[in-house]
């Protein structure tokens, strides 16, 4: 075999195996974008039934979300660049949105970032998104004048705003989280002024009456 023969050989070869690693990432990638709408559309679906409180079917609906969110990771073990893209990250924020607002509600804990076996990113930005999350909440709670349940979670909000802000570091490390900061940082603010609002009602409200 002449020398131009052996490279053309080596280049055929060098284009199977680059042929087989994008066939197999391909591959991966169809099934983690499936994986991360059946993810989304389960988190979506734990979050409305908390709201409504129908908590038996959240709890459902939870375990069969943390069966895919497991099914996704161990898909992207080894394929690092799609491990830490913009669909899994996405996905798995709703995930840990979903899970802590069951955690806060039905079981009156706050899930550890161990227990949620999640990644980072999509755990700051699931935090972020938890505020307005707790904020419907809030809003619901003063609308039946359930003033201390709502005085709680909003609590919890004022936290994580404490918590994620001090997290001062450049978008390409945390991308996402300073938007969410500056958003949650509004609904802290605008939670603070309902509640006194409903405070205040009230208490004007019973003034009146025992008159």
């Amino acid at each position: 075999m002449n020398s131009i023969e052996t490279m053309c050989e080596v280049l055929r070869r060098d284009l199977e195996e680059i042929n087989d690693i994008l066939s197999e990432k391909d591959r991966v990638r169809e099934e983690a974008i499936k994986l991360s709408r059946n993810i989304t559309r389960l988190s979506s679906r734990v979050v409305s039934n908390i709201h409504r409180e129908k908590f038996e079917e959240a709890k459902l609906e939870l375990a069969s979300l943390r069966e895919h969110v497991r099914k996704l990771l161990d898909l992207v073990k080894e394929q690092e660049d799609l491990k830490y893209s913009g669909i899994i990250y996405n996905s798995l924020s709703e995930y840990v949105e979903a899970s802590l607002l069951y955690s806060i509600v039905v079981e009156e804990r706050f899930l550890t970032l161990r227990e949620l076996d999640t990644l980072i990113i999509p755990y700051l930005q699931g935090l972020g998104d938890l505020v307005g999350e707790l904020r419907r909440l809030v809003v619901r709670l003063l609308d039946q004048l359930r003033v201390e349940e709502a005085e709680k979670y909003a609590k919890i909000m004022e936290v994580i705003y404490e918590g994620l802000k001090v997290l001062n570091y450049p978008d390409h490390l945390i991308p996402g989280v300073r938007h969410k900061v500056d958003v949650a940082a509004r609904l802290v603010e605008d939670t603070r002024v309902l509640i006194l609002n409903t405070k205040n009602s009230l208490r004007c409200y019973q003034h009146n009456t025992m008159k």
